[in-house]
Order: C-alpha cells, then sequence, then structure tokens
C-alpha cells in the first residue's frame, strides 16, 4: 500500500463584481496526517538479543527488559513529501517525490511539523515515538535474531537495492504488524536525547531517554547504509541538525 498524496479539499471562492466566481482547492492541515497502526501494551526485549552476536554493536547493550504500558498508534509509514508540503509549505528533500518519504529534516523541524498537526483539535495528541515504542513496534512481536542481509531486500532499502536514493513508502513487505519501511529508506526522528550508556540504567517501564543531551536518537538505517546497520535494534546519537526522516506517534486526548 502506498500512501495517496491526499484528495480531500477546502474551498476558498474567490469573486468580483461580473466575474464568476472561482473555487479553488487547497489542500487541507488534515491531509498531512498519514495512516496508523494501532500498538497495543506488552513486553519486549530491548536492545541486541544475545544470539545475534555478528550483527549487533555496544551501543545496542545491554539487551533488557521493557514494558510498553501505554498503547498507541504509530505511522504506517514514514510521512511522506507530499504529507509535509501539506502542513509547511515546502519540500527540502533531496530525492522530490511526493510519495517518498521527506528527509532533510531536522529534529526541530520534525517538532514544528507536529506543532502543527496538534493545532487540528481532531481529538489526538500528535509526537515522535520515544525510543523504546519504535523499537517494540519495529521488532512487532519477535524478539529472536534479526534477518540476514540475503534476506532483508523484501523488507527495506539499503545500500545493496536502493541504488543511492529513497523509494516511495509502502513498496516493501510491512513488519508482522504492518508497518512499512521500518528498516532502511530514510532514518527516523525519535524523541529521547541520546546516551550511549542508556541501556545499562533504561527503566524498566516507558523509557523516555535521558533528561537532557546534545543528540537526538535516529532510529532504521537508510538507503545508504547496510542492511546489519539497519536492524531494528540498530540506534545512532544524531546532532539535532542533521538531515532525517521521521515517522509520527499519537494518542487520544483523555
Amino acid at each position: 500500500g502506498i500512501v495517496p498524496s491526499g484528495s480531500t479539499t477546502r474551498a476558498v471562492t474567490v469573486g468580483a463584481g461580473g466575474v464568476p466566481d472561482l473555487r479553488i482547492s487547497l489542500p487541507a492541515l488534515k491531509d498531512a496526517i498519514g495512516e496508523f497502526v494501532r500498538i497495543e501494551p506488552g513486553l519486549f526485549l530491548m536492545g541486541c538479543p544475545a544470539q545475534e552476536t555478528t550483527q549487533c554493536n555496544e551501543l545496542e547493550k545491554p539487551a533488557h527488559r521493557v514494558g510498553i504500558t501505554r498503547g498507541f498508534e504509530i505511522g504506517k509509514y514514514e510521512v511522506t513529501q507530499a504529507q509535509w508540503e501539506t502542513a509547511m509549505g515546502t519540500n527540502p528533500s533531496t530525492f522530490k517525490d511526493p510519495l517518498r518519504p521527506v528527509d532533510n529534516i531536522r529534529w526541530e523541524d520534525a517538532q514544528e511539523f507536529i506543532a502543527k498537526l496538534n493545532t487540528l483539535g481532531d481529538g489526538y495528541r500528535y509526537r515522535l515515538p520515544t525510543e523504546a515504542e519504535w523499537e517494540y513496534a519495529a521488532r512487532a512481536g519477535d524478539s529472536g535474531p534479526e534477518p540476514l542481509p540475503t534476506e532483508s531486500d523484501a523488507f527495506g532499502w539499503f545500500n545493496t537495492n536502493a541504488e543511492g536514493e529513497t523509494h516511495p513508502v509502502g513498496l516493501k513487505q510491512p513488519n508482522a504488524w504492518g508497518l512499512y519501511d521500518m528498516r532502511g529508506n530514510a532514518l527516523e526522528w525519535v524523541a529521547d536525547w541520546y546516551d550511549e550508556s542508556y541501556y545499562a540504567n533504561s527503566p524498566t517501564l516507558d523509557p523516555t531517554g535521558p533528561a537532557t543531551g546534545q543528540q537526538h536518537v535516529s532510529r532504521g538505517g537508510q538507503f545508504s547504509f547496510n542492511p546489519q546497520a539497519s536492524r531494528a535494534t540498530s540506534r545512532l546519537g544524531t546532532s539535532v541538525n542533521a538531515p532525517r526522516g521521521f515517522r509520527l506517534a499519537r494518542e487520544p486526548l483523555k
């Protein structure tokens, strides 16, 4: 499934004496929302499992049990350029295509986009997923070793198949929970500050990362990374000004 660029519009009537009214269709902010998948609470093993020693690195250790106690929704796809342009009126992406993920987005730019969605008053609070929520959704109930590079092309765009650029979202197979491009395509911002040793002291329930930091976490790898660097447990500390993509999360307002 590929995200439609949006067909719902609002009409603006323009007219003057003796001139027939013209109806000009403009994109509505709600067209920037996209599709979501409901993720139920649960427990999972966060970090690189012991049986995957040949692929994981020290930033993914130690593997530790984490409980997600509150259900949430996460974007079925990475935020597309069409969604971004609808809300922001610009498209900073390197590889222009309405259905490709937006890229060249700083962490604060993503927050600005989210703030606009939160003006909709549609009963939801939009945000970036936490690092724990992102990995929980990416692993989709599987705590075992991830696909080897020879098996990865079916699930994402990497340096083995992407030919040096992003691709329209939703072309590869989804994970077991129906989420597309959780591996490869565009690197995705998450909400957390980055600390390479955070896993050693992470809370067991609903971790949200360090209170402060110099970098934010990005997840999922990208088109220029190899499959091993794009696994669900892979994590990077990234300057807040680095160019990335992102995926939305949301929950109903109480």
